[in-house]
């Protein structure tokens, strides 16, 4: 029994060292990371539209009857329907309980979700107040994005890969050593992040009084972030 478990302990360390990316000669692991912070441009807001009635079909043109009044005030915003996502519709029955806790039909429910995307952030408390007086239902979701999200990205992670050099090098001249050529380079992990996205503190939101004065919503910085982890081998004098 002993031997068998020696076999084992002695095939997995064998197994462990061979799958591993360090090198066996002299070495150091480093992980880079990097941050950039731009200012939004764009602004996405979802919405939801839902109507209950006795028949489907009354329920059905409703719904179409208020995206369509959003769909007609957008050019009121400098928003074009190509930037408007508002193709699905779906319906479902409503239904009551009997005392027997028999099911019974007691009307249907339509709902549409709809996504609108412009540039003209300084609109967004009008829009949203347009939107609520067409009888959309709910606001469910507003998210600040930036138009050179890519360009963002990769930057970052040039800025990752430089970072993490810059730490071997370092590091290495510390120890009296030289960073020698990269010897391998781990999957990197981009993210950013946008105080608005899933803000709940707007859903279900109401009409304000015609004497408040209007919301302001303000746009904080995105924040892009990458790592990346890299393998250099050491060169000693």
């Amino acid at each position: 029994m002993k031997y068998l478990i020696t076999l084992t302990l002695l095939t997995f360390s064998f197994l462990a060292s061979a799958n591993t990316p360090l090198p066996d000669n002299r070495h150091i692991s480093i992980v880079g990371s990097a941050e950039l912070k731009a200012k939004p441009d764009i602004v996405v807001v979802s919405l939801a539209v839902e109507s209950s009635k006795t028949k489907s079909a009354a329920a059905k043109r409703d719904v179409d009857d208020r995206v369509n009044d959003l769909l007609d005030g957008l050019s009121d915003f400098d928003i074009d329907e190509e930037n408007v996502s508002a193709s699905n519709i779906s319906t479902r029955p409503r239904y009551n309980y009997a005392k027997n806790g028999k099911e019974n039909i007691s009307g249907y429910v339509a709902s549409r979700n709809l996504t609108v995307t412009f540039k003209n952030i300084g609109n967004l408390s009008a829009f949203m107040d347009f939107a609520l007086a067409v009888n959309v239902n709910q606001i469910t979701n507003v998210q600040f994005k930036s138009s050179k999200e890519e360009a963002l990205k990769a930057e970052v992670l040039a800025l990752a890969v430089n970072d993490a050099k810059q730490k071997g090098e370092s590091l290495a001249n510390a120890f009296g050593a030289k960073l020698g050529r990269i010897y391998s380079i781990n999957s990197s992990s981009n993210h950013f992040r946008n105080a608005y996205g899933a803000n709940r503190n707007i859903e279900n939101m109401v009409m304000a009084d015609q004497k408040s004065r209007p919301g302001k919503y303000l746009k904080k910085s995105i924040v892009f972030s990458s790592s990346v982890s890299a393998v250099f081998d050491l060169s000693v004098e």
